[in-house]
């Protein structure tokens, strides 16, 4: 055996979870992303969805799919950069500046990869990168790609960042890289408060709206437009993977931005295009959402009830103010044990454990869909405090 064999060997954690029965990856769905999903041939209630528009079963969005592939063809067999690019991905960046009113927008493969491939193109040596300690991993690995000198500023926290902003040198690019809204922990970042100390540090400000759009702002249009604030934020990120059902993501700013993104980024220069059916379902949930805005009404309905009856039953979920809910254990094993007996019971949760969060921030992380009925929200919320309950993390 090689040394590189002799070491994955070596990583066994998944495999004494799979011996326990408690293992809660890469679990095989048989049906389409729905608030009801077939596991084993058993209907389960999913509740660990990102697709918070209820938008990845949409005949619409389908039968879009379905003529894009019949014009275009499954494949742009090529990057945007030589032969990828179609007049749809063109069409797409016209109609994502819009909605977010900014001059320009370049789309990506995946939402990892715009991040991975904005933050780490636009520092240079002398320049500086300051995170948000609970940014997302693609930002986090972003970083690690860029030559400019990285700061971490505590969570949400402006004093922080603040303390880290006079450690730069002020004739130096600064570039603040802060989540819209946290995918763990479901709270908002204080973007009056960050657009104040980015001002007054000469830093840009790149929010990432992954979780955002679809859910805050004007018919969906993320936290820069929940704040008012859209002229105030250089960048704005966004993904197709979430709200508008298909895969992808954006970096929509300035249109000098955005062009030097187009000639030096790596992730978009080196990597195949975004095929016709996802481009076309993209384009078509972005309709929907600006046409049926009862959609985001009823997913903030849902949310307000679902953070009401967890608390009353003495859940802590944490600073959540949004449809992402932590419902925190704090211990790895009850999360695993929890989110079993639950997919048992038919409900489909997402444990979130080290070293993803620390030990003490163990979650179950409960999303909702504005699909979702409050009678299946009733279910839900009824099994999993009686999980909570079975496990002494709420008094019975």
């Amino acid at each position: 055996m090689g040394l590189l064999q002799n070491r994955c060997a070596k990583y066994t954690a998944p495999q004494e979870i799979m011996a326990a029965g408690i293992y809660p990856y890469f679990r095989a769905i048989e049906s389409e992303q729905d608030t009801v999903v077939i596991m084993n041939g058993k209907k389960v209630l999913m509740f660990g969805s990102n697709s918070y528009l209820g938008l990845s079963n949409h005949p619409r969005i389908k039968e879009a799919a379905k003529k894009a592939i019949d014009k275009y063809g499954t494949s742009c067999s090529g990057s945007r950069f030589l032969n990828g690019t179609l007049d749809a991905h063109l069409a797409l960046e016209d109609k994502l500046a819009k909605l977010v009113n900014k001059e320009a927008v370049i789309c990506y493969s995946t939402g990892f990869l715009v991040n991975v491939g904005v933050v780490s193109t636009l520092c240079n040596r002398q320049d500086y990168l300051l995170l948000d300690s609970l940014d997302h991993a693609s930002i986090i690995e972003g970083s690690r790609l860029s030559f400019g000198k990285v700061f971490k500023y505590e969570h949400n926290d402006m004093d922080s960042l603040e303390a880290k902003l006079q450690l730069c040198e002020s004739d130096k690019m600064k570039l603040i890289v802060t989540d819209g809204i946290f995918s763990m922990e479901g709270d908002i970042v204080k973007l009056p408060r960050l657009v104040e100390v980015a001002q007054k540090y000469g830093a840009s400000l790149m929010v990432d709206d992954a979780h955002a759009i679809g859910v805050i702002g004007e018919n969906g249009r993320g936290t820069a437009s929940h704040f008012g604030l859209t002229s105030q934020v250089d960048l704005i990120m966004g993904t197709f993977s979430k709200s508008l059902a298909s895969i992808g993501g954006f970096i929509a700013g300035d249109a000098s931005v955005i062009n030097y993104l187009k000639h030096n980024s790596r992730a978009l220069i080196f990597c195949a295009s975004l095929p016709p059916a996802s481009l076309a379902s993209v384009s078509t949930a972005i309709d929907i959402m600006l046409e049926e805005p009862e959609r985001i009404a009823h997913l903030w309905d849902l949310t307000h009830y679902a953070c009401k009856a967890f608390q009353e039953a003495g859940l802590d979920t944490g600073k959540s103010e949004t449809p992402i809910i932590p419902l925190f254990v704090r211990d790895d094993l009850k999360a695993l044990k929890i989110t079993q007996m639950l997919l048992e019971n038919g409900v489909f949760v997402n444990p979130v454990i080290g070293p993803a969060v620390p030990k003490e921030d163990t979650l179950i992380r409960f999303s909702l869909m504005a699909t979702h009925t409050f009678e299946q929200l009733n279910t839900a919320i009824e099994k999993i405090i009686e999980a909570f309950k079975t496990f002494d993390i709420i008094s019975r």
